[in-house]
Order: C-alpha cells, then sequence, then structure tokens
C-alpha cells in the first residue's frame, strides 16, 4: 500500500547485491510456512496476478541500486470504470488513534458505495511483510507482487538497501496499533476510492478529501486504498478470511444506480 511514498530516505548502501541463483528448492517449506500460509487470511495457491519471477525482480533491484536517480512512478493515472469493482480501504493506526474511524466511514457510505467487510485488527508481522514487499517494489517504480515464500529470499537480497530501510519504517508503523479493515464495493470504485481519499501527500490533497481535511504529513495520511480493481481483490483476500465479508443488498440500491 503507498502509505508512505514520499518518505525520504538515506541514499543507497555502496556496495551491491551479490547475484542470488534461484531454484524450486530456494524457498523453505517447513512446517512454520506451512502455517504462515494458513495464517494468512485467504493467501491461496500461487497468484496468477504475477508476471515476474523472483530473479527477475532480484534482478530489478540490482539494476535500480546501480541507477537510483531514476524517477519513481507509483500509481497510474485512474480512470473510474462502468463495472462493479471491490476495493479494500484500510484506517491505518494514526487515524484509528485520532478517532477517525466514524468520519472515513461516513465519507464512503455518503457516497453510496456498499460496505461488505469491517473489522479492528492488529496486523501482524508476517501479514505486513506480504502486503508491504509489493508496496515498496512499486514505490520504487516496479509493479511486481510478493508471495509469502518470496519474502525470506527478498529480504535477504535487500539487505543494506535503499529499499530496505523504506520497508523497515512502513511495517513498524501499521504494525504499531489496531488498523479498521473494509471491503467496499460499487460503481467505479477503485478509482472514486482514491479520489476520495486523495494525495498521497496530504499537503497537496484537494480540500474535501479525507486527506485534505484530517491529514497533513505522508507518514501520517491516516488512510490506504486499493490502487486498481486486481489489487483490490487481492488485498480483500489477504486481509478477510472465509466468512468475513457479507453479500448483501442495500435498500437504497435503485435510488443510486438505474
Amino acid at each position: 500500500m503507498e502509505s508512505l511514498m514520499a518518505l525520504s530516505c538515506p541514499p543507497c548502501a555502496s556496495t551491491s547485491l551479490s547475484p542470488i541463483q534461484l531454484s524450486s528448492s530456494s524457498i523453505p517449506t517447513t512446517a512454520a510456512s506451512a502455517a504462515s500460509r494458513r495464517h494468512l487470511a485467504a493467501f491461496q495457491s500461487p497468484s496468477h496476478l504475477f508476471s515476474n519471477s523472483l530473479s527477475s525482480r532480484i534482478h530489478a533491484i540490482e539494476k535500480k541500486k546501480k541507477n537510483p536517480n531514476k524517477a519513481r512512478i507509483f500509481l497510474p493515472h485512474l480512470v473510474a470504470s462502468m463495472e462493479v469493482e471491490e476495493s479494500y480501504i484500510m484506517i491505518k493506526p494514526d487515524g484509528v488513534q485520532r478517532g477517525l474511524v466514524g468520519e472515513i466511514i461516513s465519507r464512503f457510505e455518503k457516497k453510496g458505495f456498499k460496505l461488505k467487510g469491517l473489522k479492528l485488527f492488529e496486523c501482524p508481522k508476517e501479514l505486513a511483510e506480504v502486503c508491504f514487499l509489493s508496496t515498496g517494489f512499486r514505490n520504487f517504480g516496479y509493479s511486481v507482487h510478493v508471495e509469502i515464500e518470496d519474502c525470506v529470499v527478498l529480504k535477504r537480497a535487500l539487505q543494506g538497501s535503499e529499499l530496505q530501510a523504506f520497508l523497515s519504517q512502513l511495517i513498524s508503523y501499521i504494525t504499531s496499533g489496531p488498523v479498521v479493515c473494509m471491503a467496499w464495493e460499487g460503481v467505479g470504485v477503485v478509482a472514486s476510492a482514491r479520489k476520495l481519499i486523495g494525495a498521497t501527500n496530504p499537503l497537496q490533497a484537494e480540500p474535501g478529501t479525507i486527506r485534505g481535511d484530517l491529514a497533513v504529513q505522508t507518514g501520517r495520511n491516516v488512510v490506504h486504498g486499493s490502487d486498481s480493481p486486481e489489487n483490490g481483490k487481492r488485498e480483500i483476500a489477504l486481509w478477510f478470511k472465509e466468512g468475513e465479508l457479507t453479500d448483501w443488498t442495500p435498500v437504497q440500491a435503485p435510488w443510486l444506480i438505474e
């Protein structure tokens, strides 16, 4: 999730990553890792969303460290679709601690989106690593997702890098207190939700947006929202277990959509 995108990180370490040869035996398959799979909500078999191999991702890290000044692009320009979508929205620890839960939920309710899942949750470090390794890569210009079994190899490859420092701070932040997990459904909900949330840097967010009204610093920007329909489905599956979502029809539905 793009929560700390504008954080300034120290320059990359001068040492480069040593090449890593990967095989099916590179990834541990212990009882602990199997238990981790069961613990992390609905993480099933390897996702079809992955387009790059783990070795190519590590090669990308190596290339990035040789060219640290490359422009960073995180989010594409989102255009709301006319399709019914799902988006994962999370109120971060700072939003919960500041008592903003009701205020933020009301923004999405008033817009007319349907709430399908809601819970107060303490995020374990293992889940944070799976979620935010992907976020960290996207913040540094790579569009990839990370599987549970990738984490050990990737964390080893990232040691001493600029990305490792960014991820360590992000994971500490998101596990520092309870978060509120939400699954929302609606026509064009992904792009529309991001407009409701506002720019990553609250000082650049428009007045009337959540971040524009309720936050002042990127590192405390109170809320996360999925950046694509595909990530919306993936994040909901990560943060909600089977049976925690409710499919229902609001009585106001005919007054929202023809």
